[in-house]
């Protein structure tokens, strides 16, 4: 039996804006079913590939497939079968959560009563029935991000782009997120997600790319790319402002040692050997945190850079 074609195909892809190229000859295969990431800062050059992958905008050049389609001569085609979560909520807050599905299913040509259907359906996944009648402009912001989600499937579609989609939500808002994120994936609709949040990436992704300057930097399952450019745990030291601390000292107790501005990260197979190595040598940091190895570490090593700056 044939192996299926990767729902997006992306080949020495670019964009620019004049002079300033944002994104810069990138390649990358999504899998039907799988969800992808892109990882990386503002500036990095995600988002900019999230507006050529939703149709939004065409490549300067390269060569992008979504569906087996090309957006620069097939756009609608593409456009109707996917879904788009934008980064800010774009949502008609003066009516009703209900009357905003309605509204948004109008836009793909679908029957009246299926509209209506596929809304009350949608508000059942959201967890927003009870609040159907009531006005957008009174929805907590996890609400409206969920609603945000909710309209963005009312045309079914078999792929889902989030940007960012929980930036500024509360934990347990997000944690509701990634719950309803993990029930679309497992009724088969493809999701591509850009984050900051290196906890959010290893919890949704299938797979990712870390994304720098409009490069792709290192891609592959989170677990992976965390084994590869990471230790197994990281020591979090913080120091008194004014104490003198020789980095040479640190440096023979770790593989590899980052100073930031407000502490020093000591990568370790040992956090809490290490901890009492650091006390034998005569330095008493004011605080220490062992922890694993995250996704942050990677773009760390990598970058030279934390992912939110």
């Amino acid at each position: 039996m044939a192996t299926p074609a990767p729902l997006v195909v992306a080949s020495k892809l670019t964009k620019d804006f004049g002079s300033f190229r944002a994104v810069d000859g990138i390649d990358f295969t999504i899998e039907r079913g799988e969800s992808f990431g892109f990882l990386g800062p503002n500036g990095a050059g995600k988002t900019s590939t999230m507006r050529m992958l939703s149709g939004i905008t065409t490549p300067t050049s390269g060569h992008l497939t979504i569906f087996g389609l090309d957006p620069r001569t097939q756009g609608p085609f593409i456009r109707a079968r996917l879904g788009l979560v934008p980064q800010e909520d774009t949502l008609e807050l003066e009516l009703s959560v209900l009357d905003n599905l309605l509204m948004f299913g109008r836009y793909f040509d679908l029957p009246k009563a299926v509209i209506k259907e596929r809304a009350l359906e949608l508000l059942d996944f959201a967890q927003l029935s009870d609040r159907a009648k009531d006005k957008v402009d009174d929805l907590s912001g996890g609400m409206k991000r969920r609603l945000t989600i909710a309209r963005s499937l009312i045309n079914q579609p078999e792929l889902l782009i989030l940007d960012e989609p929980t930036t500024g939500l509360d934990p347990q808002a997000r944690h509701l997120l990634w719950e309803r994120l993990y029930r679309l994936k497992s009724e088969g609709v493809t999701l591509i997600i850009t984050t900051h949040y290196m906890d959010e990436a290893e919890q949704l992704c299938d797979r990712l790319v870390v994304m720098d300057h409009g490069h792709i930097v290192a891609h592959g399952a989170p677990r992976d790319l965390i084994n590869e450019h990471a230790t197994r745990e990281v020591l979090e030291l913080r120091f008194d402002t004014n104490a003198v601390i020789s980095e040479d000292v640190l440096r023979v107790l770790a593989e590899r040692v980052e100073v930031l501005p407000d502490r020093v990260l000591m990568y370790v197979h040992d956090g809490d050997e290490t901890l009492v190595e650091i006390h034998k040598a005569g330095l008493t940091p004011q605080s220490a945190l062992v922890r694993r190895s995250s996704l942050e570490d990677v773009f760390l090593r990598l970058t030279g850079r934390t992912l939110v700056e």
